[in-house]
């Protein structure tokens, strides 16, 4: 049975940034009660301190609704909540105003302690209502004026009431830095959240880019093993028909000619086709290191892999382009590691990678990729195990003595 964990290991970089924002905001949003309620018991009789929390409860009830709207529209799954930002900008003005109101007279005990209560429920609605409301704008412009407008705002409605203009004036300017740092980490989270996202489909563009270069490269082979060819068959089979309008013998050495290279043709596209061309392991191990490292997951690359047999070489080439392979499509790697050592006798590939959320072929037998180099290892006596080799790190050996014996070629 999957695990607690499994959840989260299933999302995405950018997903998990995601839902670490969006529970953020929302445990965020409910502070605003846990502070106003402390204050309020603390203070008020326990019917009088209900009666504050349940505004004060309706607003963090739209608030935490509103944060979740913006975000959906931040990432694109959703329409701007303009109705919702304009409900929780006029509920946070509302309750501010009647919080400030009811202040001057105190009912639920003294007119001290409400003034307590009260004053905490003024300057946190305002506060928690303005950051969250920041959530769904996204001209940094129109934060700004949000914030000043409420704290001049609340300046006024403070020396309306009675305040002192020095009191009315501070206020102004407590709920103005207040709020204003929440709509700033408001606002910087927003841009994280973007960059993350940013940065994924900036990765997902350099592994589509690498894949399209492999097959400009398999194209490149196919085109150099075919492009002589064809054009050998092509003049010789003019020169044929030309001595076969002359009556001469040749014309049959050269159709038999043709037929050769015909022949040859068909053998080495099937090689190209069907991977069984010698793949050189440093060239492999160099390419393996710059499609990943294009496709932002850090490669490091060691050991020593020069006066190998060319059979070990073309066998281990296979291994290494497999695992890039599997390496991009699965998990979510950060780093991988090849190395290469040579105990007495053998060769020893090792090639791990981190982000494993799930086995490359969800088990130790693997998919098609590892049997088909399986395949390959077990023509030159190799061997391969490839899984799980715990705390999400997924591991592939494949060992090939050096006195690895010629693989067979398979022929369609």
């Amino acid at each position: 049975m999957a695990g607690p964990g499994s959840w989260w290991g299933r999302k995405s970089t950018p997903a998990k940034v995601e839902t670490y924002t969006r529970w953020s905001f929302h445990f965020i949003a409910l502070s605003e009660p846990t502070v106003v309620g402390v204050t309020a018991f603390g203070h008020m009789e326990a019917r009088f301190a209900l009666l504050v929390m349940a505004p004060v409860t309706a607003h963090v009830a739209l608030a935490m609704v509103t944060a979740s709207r913006a975000l959906d529209w931040t990432v694109g799954r959703r329409p701007q909540p303009l109705r919702l930002l304009w409900a929780l900008g006029a509920a946070t003005a509302v309750v501010a105003v009647a919080a400030v109101a009811l202040g001057r007279h105190g009912p639920g005990g003294a007119a001290e302690d409400t003034g307590t209560v009260l004053g905490s429920v003024f300057g946190a609605t305002l506060c928690y209502g303005v950051g969250l409301t920041a959530l769904g704008l996204k001209d940094r412009r129109r934060v700004v004026w949000l914030v000043l407008g409420f704290g001049t705002g609340a300046g006024l409605v403070a020396w309306a009431v009675g305040m002192p203009g020095l009191a009315a004036l501070a206020t102004a300017a407590f709920v103005t830095a207040a709020s204003g740092f929440f709509a700033a980490t408001s606002a910087f989270s927003i841009w994280l959240l973007n960059a993350v996202y940013a940065l994924d489909e900036a990765r997902e563009t350099r592994t589509r880019l690498a894949v399209a270069e492999e097959r400009l490269r398999f194209g490149r082979d196919l085109h150099d093993v075919m492009g002589r060819n064809l054009a050998v068959i092509a003049l010789k089979s003019e020169l044929a028909v030309q001595l076969a309008r002359r009556e001469r013998p040749e014309a049959v050495e050269q159709m038999i000619e043709v037929q050769r290279i015909a022949q040859e043709s068909q053998r080495e596209v099937r090689e190209v086709v069907r991977g069984y061309r010698r793949a050189d392991l440093e060239a492999e191990l160099h390419g393996a290191r710059g499609v990943l490292r294009a496709a932002g997951i850090d490669c490091e690359v060691g050991g020593e892999t020069g006066g190998l047999p060319a059979e070990v070489q073309s066998a281990l080439g296979w291994v290494v382009r497999e695992a890039t392979t599997n390496v991009l499509r699965h998990g979510d790697a950060k780093k991988c590691t090849v190395t290469v050592r040579r105990p007495e006798g053998r060769v020893v590939l090792t090639v791990r990678n981190d982000g494993a959320t799930a086995p490359h072929g969800s088990s130790r037998t693997g998919g098609t990729g590892l049997a088909g180099l399986r395949e390959r290892l077990s023509a030159v006596g190799g061997t391969l195990d490839a899984g799980e080799a715990g705390e999400g790190e997924y591991r592939l050996v494949a060992e090939v003595p050096l006195t690895a014996r010629p693989a067979l070629e398979v022929v369609s």
